[in-house]
Parts: structure tokens; C-alpha cells; sequence
């Protein structure tokens, strides 16, 4: 796990724990989103990586993020950028993984394809998103990402999924199953995974029972709750 000081005081926190996990020895790192820095100066202080790239939409977070980092002494190894997504990288970074975490899939895809278009392609990507996860594994498959690590976990009580993915040559199918689950969670089927489905089928049978009951049934809707409930209890089986 990470442990680091900031400002004195011992700070653990299992979900960058994980990702920090995932990144590989040596990366060049940008952090979007990265809020107060925890991530890159922890990574940084235990000489996993040598440099990275704090970066964040909001003036504010990438205030407390450059304290930190002085608090730290890391200015030399950590730079700091105010903007939007991934514009703030410059091919002169040498930046070769990307992580992104604590929001939408769909905001989350929008920032990566973006930069896709701008020819902004980075060889590992490490995505947590807070919800659309399906949109998440979809973009990387139809940008010829293989997805080589996903991990589910359970912290105070909120669930998150983290995904790991390497530019490839070709294109890596993910069938709808896995596009929904994950191959590697959908395998591994630990304690968060079960409770995470667990609840969103109870969620969706609690759907389908009140769209049955409506006056004007949307039948299309209903199928693709059927199709949904059918999958997730076959993957709890």
C-alpha cells in the first residue's frame, strides 16, 4: 500500500493504493485530475518513478497540489498544469502512462478521445471511473487497448473498478459480457465484485417489476433489462 507524509500526517488510501500498484516501474506519469497530488509524490518518494505530470482542470486542487508537492521537496520531479484533460501535455514530456480517476466514464472517454484525435496516444493507460465502466472498456477495445489488469475493491463503503490497458497493434474483441464485467473481475469474482452485482440485480429486478406495471409498456427497455438481469445472474452462478 502507499504510505506517505503530507503535511506531517500519515495518509493511506486503498483506492490509489491500487492504482499506484499498476504503474510500472520507471513510467513517465501524468495525473489527470490529480487533485492534491497523492498519487505522483507517493510513487515518487518510494522511487517507483522519477517524474511525473500533476495536471487539473480547477486552480484550486492544483494549489493544494503544488503545497504539497514543496511540502514534499519533489518540485524537481513533479510539474504541475492548470487546463482540461490531457491538453496539457507536450510531446517534450516523454509521458508514456496516463491515469485518470474519480470520474464519469463518459467525461472519461470524452477527455481520452479528444486527445486521440490530436494524435495525443499514450503506450498505458490506468482509468478508474465512478461509473460507466462498459463506455470505459469499450473506447480502449476500439482504440486497439488490450486490457491487461482490472481490480474491484470496497472502500468505506463506495465500490471502484481500475483498469489497466496497453496500446496494442490490433484489436482485442471483448465480448458483451466482459465489456459489462471485465474478463479478469468476471474471473476472479471477489467479495466487492459479488456485492456490487448482487445489488444491481436486485436494482434492475426491482426495474423490470415497475416497468411491467406501466400503462404504456417500453418494450424495447424492458428486453434490455431481461438481457441485463440474464447476464449478471449468470456470471454470480
Amino acid at each position: 500500500m502507499l504510505k506517505f507524509l503530507i503535511r506531517g500526517e500519515s495518509v493511506l488510501e486503498e483506492r490509489l493504493a491500487q492504482i499506484g500498484k499498476m504503474v510500472d516501474s520507471e513510467s513517465r506519469l501524468a495525473d489527470i485530475g490529480t487533485d492534491h497530488a497523492y498519487l505522483p509524490i507517493a510513487l515518487v518518494k518510494e522511487g517507483k518513478i522519477d517524474f511525473a505530470i500533476a495536471s487539473d482542470v480547477a486552480a484550486g486542487p492544483l494549489n493544494n497540489a503544488k503545497q504539497d508537492i514543496e511540502q514534499a521537496g519533489l518540485e524537481d520531479k513533479i510539474e504541475t498544469r492548470l487546463g482540461s484533460g490531457l491538453e496539457t501535455l507536450k510531446v517534450s514530456d516523454q509521458i508514456d502512462t496516463i491515469v485518470i480517476a474519480g470520474m464519469g466514464g463518459k467525461l472519461m472517454t470524452n477527455l481520452l478521445e479528444q486527445a486521440y484525435q490530436e494524435l495525443k496516444i499514450y503506450p498505458t493507460l490506468i482509468l478508474e471511473a465512478n461509473i460507466g465502466e462498459p463506455l470505459v472498456r469499450k473506447w480502449l477495445m476500439n482504440h486497439q487497448y488490450e486490457i491487461v489488469n482490472e481490480k474491484i475493491i470496497e472502500v468505506a463503503g463506495h465500490i471502484y473498478e481500475i483498469i489497466k490497458a496497453k496500446l496494442g497493434r490490433e484489436k482485442v474483441v471483448l465480448s458483451e459480457q466482459d465489456l459489462e464485467f471485465g474478463s479478469f473481475l468476471s474471473k476472479e469474482k471477489n467479495q466487492a465484485f459479488i456485492k456490487k452485482w448482487s445489488n444491481q440485480l436486485h436494482y434492475y429486478k426491482n426495474l423490470l417489476a415497475n416497468l411491467n406495471k406501466a400503462k404504456n409498456k417500453d418494450q424495447e427497455k424492458i428486453d434490455k433489462i431481461n438481457a441485463l438481469i440474464e447476464m449478471i445472474e449468470e456470471v454470480l452462478k
